[in-house]
C-alpha cells in the first residue's frame, strides 16, 4: 500500500512518499503554498503521479493533545482535501516530528540552510513511517 504523508505548515508542505509495501516513508519534496488551490493540485497531481492508496496529514495536536489554532487550520485544509480526492485522507499524530526531523539532520552534519530547505518533507517522511509502522503492527 503505497502512501503520502504530509506535513503541512504555514507556507510550506513537506511531502514523503512510502514504498510499495507501505514500509519505508522516504521524504520527497517540498510544496511552496501559494494559496490552498494551488497547494491542493499538486498533492493530487503527486497522488495521481506515484498510485498512492492513502494520504497520511500530520496533525499538530498540542502537547496535552488537545487542538490548537494551527491543528484546527490543518483539519481545515484535510477536509478540503477530502473533498477533492476519492483517496482516503487520514490524519496522524505529528508531535515531535519536526523536532525529530531537524535532530537528524543536524546529526547528519546537514548545514543551517540546506537544513531549512529539507525539513519540511523530513518531517513529512517521519509522520508517514509512524503511521505506516502503526499499520502494519495492528496487522
Amino acid at each position: 500500500m503505497r502512501a503520502l504523508g504530509l506535513d503541512i505548515g504555514e507556507r510550506r508542505i513537506g511531502v514523503a512518499l512510502s514504498d510499495a509495501e507501505g514500509i519505508l516513508a522516504v521524504a520527497l519534496t517540498v510544496i511552496e503554498t501559494k494559496s490552498d488551490d494551488d497547494a491542493l493540485r499538486q498533492i493530487i497531481a503527486l497522488a495521481h503521479e506515484y498510485e498512492v492508496e492513502r494520504i497520511v496529514v500530520g496533525l499538530p495536536l498540542s502537547l496535552d493533545g488537545s487542538l490548537g489554532p494551527q491543528a484546527q487550520k490543518v483539519r481545515s485544509f484535510t477536509e478540503l482535501l477530502e473533498g477533492c480526492t476519492e483517496i482516503p485522507v487520514v490524519e496522524w499524530d505529528e508531535r515531535y516530528s519536526t523536532a525529530d526531523a531537524e535532530r537528524v539532520l543536524v546529526e547528519a552534519g546537514v548545514r543551517r540552510d540546506k537544513r531549512k530547505k529539507r525539513i519540511d518533507s523530513v518531517a513529512a517522511a517521519f509522520i508517514l513511517q509512524g503511521y505506516l509502522d502503526r499499520e502494519r503492527s495492528d496487522k
